[in-house]
Formats: C-alpha cells, sequence, structure tokens
C-alpha cells in the first residue's frame, strides 16, 4: 500500500473520530492559560493581591497570567476584558473605581458588558503622608489644610472614584479647596509620596503595609467609622469628628469579572476555583495581615451588590464633586 496514501487515510479516519467526541471530551474548561487582567499599574493593591492569588489559584487548576493594562480609572483594562470572547479565557478585576466612572458615564462602559463572578476583597482606606512629613497626626494635616487653602496636594490611584470622593471629604473636613493628583494606580501613587512629589494620598492598607511598617508612610486617618485591627493607633475620621460619609455609605471592593454571556458551567467552575483558593488558609491569613475583609459573594447576590455599589456611589459622587 502506498504509504503517503495510507497516512491521508489514518489522518481523515481519526479527524472523522474526534469530531464525533463530545465537546466536553474535546476541551474541558480551563485547558489552557487563562489571562487575568489588572487594569491599573503593577505593585498596587489588585496587582498585590492578584499574584498572591496566582499560586493558589494553580493549586485548584486554575493557571492565570497576570497583565497588567492601566488606565482611564480602570476602564482601558477592563474595556478589553468587556470585548473579548466569553469562553473564560480573559478575566478582568472590576473594583468600585471603575464601578464609580460606569455610574457617572465618565466611561461608555455598561455594567452589562460583564459576568460578575466572584467578590475577592473589601477594603477600607486611609489618608497617608511621606514618612518624613513634618505633620504627624490628622489634626496637624486638617490644620496645614487650613492654613493653606487650595494649596495641599492629595494623590489618589484614579479620578472620580471612592479615594477621590474621599480626598474631596478630607477637604470638606477642612473647610477649605485643596489640589486633586489622579494617578494610574496606587503604586504610582505611594512612589510620589515617598518622593514627596504630593503631600498625602489615598489607598488602602493592603497596598500600603509594607511602608508604612518600614516608616515611608504615615497613615494619619481611617475613612471607616471603626478603626482596623491592622492598624489600631490610627484613628478614624469619625473619631476626630469629622464626616466623611455626609451624602450615604460606601464600599470599596474588587471582584472578578469576564464578558457577558459567559456559559453557566464556564461561570460555575471559575467561581468554584476562585471560592476555594479565597476560603484557603493561606488567603484568610494574607487578609487578616494587609486589613482587608474577605466576604467571596458570587451569582446573583454578587449582581445585586454591584449594581448597588455603583448606585449609591453615583448618588455621593454627584454631591461630593459639585464643589471639588
Amino acid at each position: 500500500m502506498n504509504i503517503a496514501r495510507y497516512l491521508v487515510s489514518s489522518a481523515i479516519v481519526a479527524g472523522a473520530l474526534i469530531a464525533g467526541l463530545p465537546a466536553t471530551a474535546a476541551a474541558e474548561y480551563p485547558d489552557r492559560e487563562v489571562r487575568w487582567v489588572i487594569p491599573w499599574n503593577a505593585g498596587g493593591s489588585n496587582d498585590i493581591m492578584a499574584r498572591y492569588l496566582q499560586p493558589l489559584l494553580a493549586k485548584q487548576g486554575l493557571k492565570v497570567v497576570i497583565e497588567n493594562v492601566p488606565g482611564g480609572t480602570g476602564a482601558v483594562g477592563m474595556g478589553q476584558v468587556a470585548t473579548a470572547r466569553p469562553d473564560g479565557y480573559t478575566i478582568g478585576n472590576g473594583t468600585s473605581s471603575t464601578l464609580a466612572i460606569i455610574a457617572q458615564g465618565k466611561t461608555p462602559l455598561k455594567n452589562e458588558q460583564f459576568t460578575h463572578i466572584i467578590r475577592v476583597s473589601v477594603d477600607p482606606l486611609i489618608l497617608l503622608v511621606p514618612g518624613k512629613s513634618n505633620i504627624k497626626t490628622l489634626e496637624e494635616f486638617i490644620a496645614h489644610m487650613k492654613a493653606n487653602p487650595g494649596k495641599v496636594t492629595i494623590g489618589t490611584p484614579g479620578a472620580n472614584n471612592i479615594n477621590h470622593i474621599f480626598a474631596a471629604m478630607t477637604a470638606r473636613g477642612a473647610g477649605v479647596a485643596y489640589r486633586h493628583v489622579s494617578y494610574p494606580g496606587g503604586s504610582r501613587v505611594i512612589s510620589e509620596l515617598m518622593g514627596q512629589q504630593v503631600e498625602a494620598g489615598v489607598l488602602k492598607p493592603s497596598e500600603t503595609m509594607e511602608q508604612i511598617k518600614s516608616g515611608d508612610l504615615r497613615p494619619l486617618g481611617v475613612f471607616e467609622n471603626k478603626r482596623l485591627e491592622v492598624l489600631p493607633n490610627v484613628p478614624t475620621f469619625k473619631d476626630k469628628g469629622i464626616d466623611v460619609f455626609p451624602f450615604g455609605p460606601m464600599v470599596q471592593m474588587a471582584y472578578i469579572a469576564a464578558p457577558a454571556n459567559m456559559d453557566p458551567k464556564v461561570r460555575a467552575t471559575l467561581t468554584a476555583k476562585f471560592k476555594a483558593a479565597l476560603e484557603s488558609p493561606e488567603f484568610k491569613d494574607f487578609a487578616a495581615k494587609n486589613g482587608f475583609l474577605i466576604d467571596p459573594i458570587s451569582g446573583p447576590e454578587l449582581d445585586a451588590e454591584v449594581a448597588k455599589v455603583a448606585k449609591a456611589i453615583a448618588v455621593v459622587a454627584q454631591q461630593a464633586f459639585s464643589k471639588d
């Protein structure tokens, strides 16, 4: 028999057999690496959290490749997620920051463009100054703002988000104007603070703990109504008689999002693997040391929470930025 003809015939037969197999047998999700878009610079809270989760997810059979795509308060990276194929191989980090600009119409993105997978964290925010700053307390910072109306700079990762709202609330507490400085991620705010290019910043404990421990940054106040276990000596704004929630409650959260119209089975698989990693002893210990809450809601409960947070931020932002 002609060997070439035999090989061709064998290939045709093999192809026919493969084609006849069920789709799940041919490629069961996930059968390759998943692209995980972090829509912020490397070194920020979302990036740190993703890189800590990466090996924990691998233990669950989900191998992820992390890609930083900063810009537009998260809109650039999440735009890539929204337009990707809904096959489970492109996911991204949704945050309250991106929800804020969606709610305010600052981006053409819509929440309906995403499948919400699972919440990763709920984070407090804190006001920090450089470790070399002469300002030691929240009272001193407020006095400094009053003495220099319209001149004091406060940096935040992105604009028109919760960080920006709390910067505005700090100035409101002082009763003066200030200068807002926006950066494409928390790591940039940290480096500019350490270089004393800005006088203060609004960031998460999870992205600043190392700098706080080393003395490179000094936390002055917590934007919560109770102190943080991880920073028990840092007062809340409420402790000092400053209301940072005059227009309603707000929550800063991060969650996993994928393109809309995802196969329910793929969504369920992603959810289960992330849930196992998030509830692992290693990640719980990481959360406790970095001052954030793990509350891995998913499915309709997360869909409702995303809508609730977006609505609340839209209302607060309209008031907070009216004179910002």
